[in-house]
Parts: structure tokens; sequence; C-alpha cells
């Protein structure tokens, strides 16, 4: 990928991002000509905007401005007129791309296809990364979702082609991988269908993680609207060295704010600490900001970010960013929400799990901490990879511990498999020889996919039940996350640890302290590994996965079979009928942690991703009934029977009866998937009440027209009864900040009354109203 520069005298803030030769301003008085990559469709990289924008924000907000919010309010829509109040104004923004994976671009499209606009807006793609199932190795697992998966490839290709999306077929790599390679740059704001977009944090932008339906709204050209986010500031002292890893400070920070603490925020990387830090270090650790529920994470421009610039073609943003760096890290004297200061030379190797990222195990007292908690000590299978952890300097210091043991005839006692995140890292990982020592030791190299982390494991070497150990350099170790086994304990940790743990076989092995024993029986210790930041001889590109949309896509035929099983056209949802929910069902109480997987498990399930009834069979079946402690086994209240909670669902809605579901705190933790939001929409739901929601799943709520509520005390989730009738009063005067009036009528007649407060603003309970974000929007265009 590289950009041609017919005249290098940039003196301004303007380049084109584009796949055509384009006239472009560097200036109010140059113009200049430039070439830049087909990977960028038609677009600007226009600091000079930005810097305009940033530049009317602090004459009225008179005070020095974190990075976040140079790049946030950067993007506004309009910059003299918008309220700031962190926490509180809702912002309108304008993105400068769209990214979705192919399991949420399924839904996205869909919508998009339903709102009857011709064209995206913005500079979007999709790639395919979700739908490969790991089992056998790359070529066999690639050839096989290629085959499996044909009807969803070709409606996403075909549909990208005719709406002017860039397409990434299956092979290409994960979608946070091809964002940092091609796509990220310093002051970049993004929006992707994936929670981990804030991967490209590493990059110096602001991207963020969303629903399909946000993305609609991006693509149809519609401003953007998101809370303003709060900043929380970490500050990193020191450097890292040793065997302590970029993914260390993330397993930290996840230790200390907990898997809620971000909620609302963004994480601001600063301090002396960062320099010691690579760009994909970097973005290994804002990817992982998701574990604690913040809006996004980033770090401040500097040299490592204008070096991965360079090393992968996009040398001429690096000198714009140069040349534009004031606005690109934060003002001397920025305040944030909250500090939490990191000593890296102090910081030990952290190994967070079982079954919640935020669980936090020094590599020293690991083995201890299993034996009291009655962890199964064996590991079983060890996973290098992943979107987090799947770069050059990773897979380069995971192969130098995998040499150490070859040199003394070890190699793996648990099984052992590697993710490259890209057609790019697999092919300069293979051509440098780094894949070698990896396989040597035992490693099977896995699809350019997201594979085991997203629970796309055909996993063979353990029944469903058995109680295991695994270790993973991925991001997110929730119950049955990995292979839907509710008994495997899976645990977190840099890929070097993994790899060191996966020779030794064992939690209580301490590779800083602990010795292995070699083939002739002598015992030897792990040097500290080692790697390149970066390929000495540049990155191999491996084979063209990109397939770039046509100039005028208009004739492409997009079609959805009526009888598939995998693709369904969407049928609008019922406006708001203008009454009051009266007596409705509770579905389901849900016990404890209540994540996106609970509401909606991944794994096998992703191949409906594009039929919403079909998919809607899985809707809370991993959810924890408080009434019996059970998993998809509710009381059908109006039969009296057990049975399953989509039954149940489909049950009520066929009897015309409205239900409501109640949950716990953080409920919707976890990824973005809309799908979330729209069965309970579809299967007839109406209201979630719970103590408190993660910010992308309620704002998927409130795009499907649910009502999300929270408890205006928490402890009124305990009055909740499974058997009750709930009634949401007032509803005609539902306004921003009003608290809703909910009535709980219980089965021996007695009757509470409690208040629930919600997040909506005046545009949301128009959705509301509407039926639907799209449907308001529909409307809006007629």
């Amino acid at each position: 990928m590289m950009w041609k520069v017919l005249s290098k005298n940039f003196s301004g803030g303007k380049a084109l991002l584009g796949n055509t030769q384009r006239w472009i301003s560097t200036s109010s008085s140059v113009w200049q000509k430039v070439t830049i990559s087909k990977f960028d469709q038609d677009r600007y990289l226009d600091y000079g905007k930005m810097a305009e924008n940033v530049a009317i924000v602090k004459d009225r907000l008179q005070q020095p401005l974190t990075l976040s919010e140079k790049i946030v309010y950067g993007h506004l829509d309009s910059p003299k007129t918008q309220d700031l109040v962190r926490g509180e104004s809702y912002l309108n923004l304008r993105p400068d791309r769209v990214a979705m994976q192919d399991a949420t671009a399924q839904m996205a499209m869909l919508q998009f296809i339903s709102s009857g606009l011709p064209k995206v807006a913005v500079p979007s793609t999709i790639h395919c990364d979700h739908l490969i199932e790991a089992q056998l190795g790359a070529e066999q697992d690639l050839e096989t979702a290629k085959q499996l998966n044909k009807e969803v490839y070709d409606f996403l290709a075909s549909s990208a082609a005719k709406y002017g999306l860039g397409f990434w077929k299956p092979g290409s790599g994960i979608i946070h991988q091809i964002i940092l390679e091609n796509y990220a740059y310093p002051g970049l704001m993004l929006i992707g269908t994936d929670s981990h977009t804030p991967n490209g944090g590493g990059l110096g932008g602001v991207l963020i993680g969303v629903g399909g339906a946000d993305a609609v709204d991006v693509m149809a050209g519609l401003p953007w609207e998101l809370k303003c986010p709060k900043v929380i500031g970490v500050k990193l002292t020191g450097q890292l060295r040793g065997w302590t890893a970029p993914k260390d400070v993330i397993l930290k920070v996840a230790d200390l704010l907990t898997v809620a603490g971000g909620t609302g925020a963004i994480i601001e990387y600063h301090g002396p600490g960062t320099e010691s830090i690579s760009c994909t270090g970097m973005a290994t650790i804002c990817n992982m900001g998701a574990e604690v529920g913040a809006t996004t994470s980033l770090f401040p421009y500097n040299h490592r970010m204008s070096s991965y610039l360079k090393a992968t073609g996009r040398g001429e943003i690096a000198g714009l960013a140069d040349r534009n760096a004031s606005i690109l890290v934060p003002d001397e004297g920025a305040q944030y929400d909250q500090l939490v200061e990191i000593n890296l030379d102090e910081l030990e190797p952290l190994v967070n799990g079982p079954f919640t990222p935020d669980l936090a195990n020094p590599i020293s007292q690991l083995g201890n901490n299993a034996r009291e908690n009655g962890w199964p000590m064996d590991i079983k299978v060890a996973l290098i990879g992943s979107c987090t952890n799947s770069s050059y300097e990773d897979m380069g210091r995971s192969a130098s511990i995998a040499k150490q043991a070859l040199k003394h005839g070890l190699k793996a006692k648990s099984a052992f498999t590697v993710t490259p995140g890209s057609e790019q890292i697999r092919a300069t990982i293979e051509r440098d020889g780094m894949d070698k020592p990896l396989m040597d030791i035992g490693g099977v190299v896995l699809a350019n996919a997201c594979g085991p982390c997203i629970g796309q494991w055909n996993r063979q070497d353990t029944k469903k039940g058995d109680k295991n150990t695994i270790v993973t350099s991925y991001n997110r170790n929730f119950t049955g996350r990995n292979d839907a086994n509710p008994e495997t304990h899976a645990f977190v940790a840099s890929p070097e640890i993994v790899t060191a743990l996966a020779l030794a076989g064992r939690l209580d092995f301490n590779p800083l302290t602990d010795s292995l024993t070699g083939s002739d029986g002598t015992s030897f210790k792990l040097e500290c590994p080692d790697g390149d930041e970066l390929p000495e001889n540049g990155f191999d590109p491996g084979q063209d996965t990109y397939q770039e949309p046509p100039v005028d896509g208009s004739d492409i035929s997009v079609q959805v079979d009526p009888n598939s099983n995998r693709l369904e056209l969407l049928t609008p949802f019922h406006r708001w009928d203008g009454k009051d929910l009266e007596d409705a069902l509770v579905l389901i109480k849900v016990h404890g942690k209540c994540t996106t997987d609970h509401i909606s498990a991944a794994g096998p399930w992703l191949k409906y991703r594009g039929h919403l009834d079909n998919i809607s069979n899985n809707m809370f079946i991993t959810a924890t009934n408080s009434e019996n402690k059970e998993l998809n086994n509710v009381k059908n209240q109006l039969t009296g029977e057990f049975g399953g909670v989509p039954d149940t669902a489909r049950y009520y809605k066929s009897q015309g009866a409205p239900w409501v579901v109640i949950g716990d705190a953080n409920y919707g933790e976890g990824s973005s998937r809309e799908h979330a939001a729209l069965e309970p929409r579809h299967l007839g739901g109406r209201a979630i009440i719970v103590k408190s929601f993660a910010r992308i799943h309620e704002t998927n709520l409130k795009k499907q027209g649910m009502l999300p509520f929270t408890f205006s005390d928490p402890s009124d989730y305990d009055k909740v009864q499974p058997a009750d009738r709930v009634s949401l009063l007032g509803l005609a005067e539902l306004e921003p900040g009003k608290p809703v009036k909910c009535v709980l009528k219980h089965v021996d007649g007695s009757r509470e009354e409690i208040q629930l407060q919600h997040t909506m603003n005046q545009a949301q309970i128009g959705w509301y109203k509407a039926g639907s974000a799209l449907n308001k929007m529909k409307s809006l265009s007629l």
C-alpha cells in the first residue's frame, strides 16, 4: 500500500484518502494532486478542519483539552453551538469511516438496504473474519468456511459492490488488524460494528465500537450521536522490560477499574512510559479497553506511530501528523475525570481469569491462587494470536521462547494454536521463518480469522461439562466464550507468557523464576523474550484479498432467497401505539452477570446473524434464571409450564402478551452485537429493566425501539418477582431526565410502586415512538 505524491510541498492539514486521483487542498490557497491507495475510498484526511473545530471549542471552554476531547470535538457537526458537558451532553459527530465484520455486517446491510438509500455516504468496509471455524488448520478451515458460508459471503460482496463499500474477503484477516494496517491514523474517528474497534487507538485515533444501526446512520450521511464521554487518564511511568508486555498494562487496568469501571469514558494513556511501548503494543492495550466498558482508548501521537505508518506504506500521513502534532497530543494541564498511575518498572506479568477479564493473578501468585480456588492446574490448550495479540512483535517474542525450548529438545506439553491477525502478518512471519519454531514445538497455525477467540472453535479434546483450563492471548474469557463449555477455565495473558505456560503445561509455572527440563534431563531457565517491533525487510502483503467497489454499482443485484435459513429481509417494527405498557409479563429475571453472550450466544449461532427469526432461538439461553438458577428454563406465566426462554417468548408474542426482562448491573457488557437488542424486540419484548447498562447495549436497545430503564434504587431489583405483572405508566409524557412510574402486581394481589430512570434524549424518545431509529430515519427521508 503506497502513496505516490506528485507534488511534495505539503503545507497544511489535508490529504486525500481515495482510490483515484483527485485535486485536494492543503491550505486555503494551495492545491495539489495526489494518488493514494485504493484502500482509502475518496476521503480527505483533514487536519485543517479538525484544528478549526478544536480552536472553536477551546475558545468556548477556555481550558486545556485532553487528546480525547480534541479528536471528538474535532469531529463535531456543529462546534459553535454543540452542548459540551462531559457525561451529560449528547454530541452530534461526523465520523470519517465505518468498518463492519461479517457477522454484524449482515444485519447492518439488511438495515441499510431497507432504508432505500442508493450508496454509502462515507468510506465503509466489510471484513470477513467471524464465520471461519477453527478445527484442522488454516487452509482446510478456510476452504470449509467458504463452502459453508457462500450464500452469506456472496450477499456481503454483492451488497458491498452495489452500495459502494470495500470488501475484504475471507482469509484477509481480523477486522481490527486490517484497520490498523490500512485505515487507522492519528486523529481519525471511525465507528466499527465490533466492541474491539478501539484497537485503532494504538495509532492515536478515536475508534469506537457500535451496533449496526449506528453504522447505518453514519453510512446514510447522518450525524452520529454519542453521549459526551468522560475521560479517564492513565499515566504510565517507567518502561516495559523483560517478561512484562503491553498486554500486562491493560490486564492491570482491568484489575484496577473492573469490567464496568470505564463505562461512559474514554481511557487516555499518557506519560513518559508510553514511549517504551510499540505502536502494535499500544493497539493491544486499546483493544482490551472494551473489557472495562470504555467507550474507547487511545495514545498520544509519537515516533512509534510514525514508524508504523511508514512501515505500512503511509509515510505521507506520518509527515502530516508530524506537522499537526499539537492537535494529536493532550494540552498541558488537561484535566481528567479520574487519574490512574502505573509504574511500568514495577509491573509484573499478569494472568487474568477465569471467567472474567478483570480477575488479575500476578504470575508469581497464579499457582497458589489456582490451588486455593480449585482451578484445574493442567493446561489443556494454549492459544496465541487474535486481534489483540498477533503483531509481528508478538509473534517474534513468542517465537524466541519456542526457539529456546527447541534448543533443549522440548516441545509444548499443552496443545498449542497460533492465529495470525491478518494475511500480511501471516505472510511476513512465514517469510521471516518465525512460524517454524512455533510449529516445531507443536503449534497449529489457524486461519487469519477470529476463531476460538469468539467461540468459532470445533474443540474435540474435551467434552462439554468437563472441568479444564486453557490459557490465551485473547481479550475476553466469559463463561463458555471460547468453546461453549461452562466448565472451561479460560485465562488471558500475553502471548509470550502463554507460550511459556504451554511448554510447562501447568498453571503453577512461573517463567521468571522456575526451570524446565530438557530432553536430556537437564534443567534450564527461559531467557526473557525478544522480538523486533517491525520487520527489517518490510511487510509482505501476501495474497490480494480486497474487492474494490465499482464506481457505479447501481446495476448490481443483491438477492436474498426467501427460503434461506441464513438471510432474511427485515420487516419494520411496529410503531408505539401511544398507550402505557400495562400488565406486562416478566420473561426472565436474570441472576448475576448478563453479557451479550448470555443474551445472544455466538459460536455456532453466528451462521444465523443475517436471519433475525432463526437467531432469535438463542435468546437468553445461557442466562441464569433467578427463580431456579437454571439456564434456558423459565416458567410460562400463562400456561404454568416450564420451557426454553425463546419458546416462552414466542408463545407470549402469539398471545399478544408483551413482556419485559429484569437484569442486574452492567447488563449487556461485552460484544457490540445488536442482535442482543434485536431479538427481544422481534420476540415481543418491550422493556429491559436493570440496575445498570453497558454503553453499547443500551444504545442498541434504544435504536431498536426497546425501553431501557434502570432502577432508581438498585435494591428494587429484589422487589420484582418472576410471576409479577409489570406496568410502565406515563409513557405519553416520556421526557429526558423524567422518571417513569413502574407498578409491580404480585401474585398475592399486593402492589408496589417503584421509580425507573432512563437516559433517552428527545431524539431517542422519537426512535421509541417511531418503532425504531431506522423507522424514524425512513420517515424523515420521505
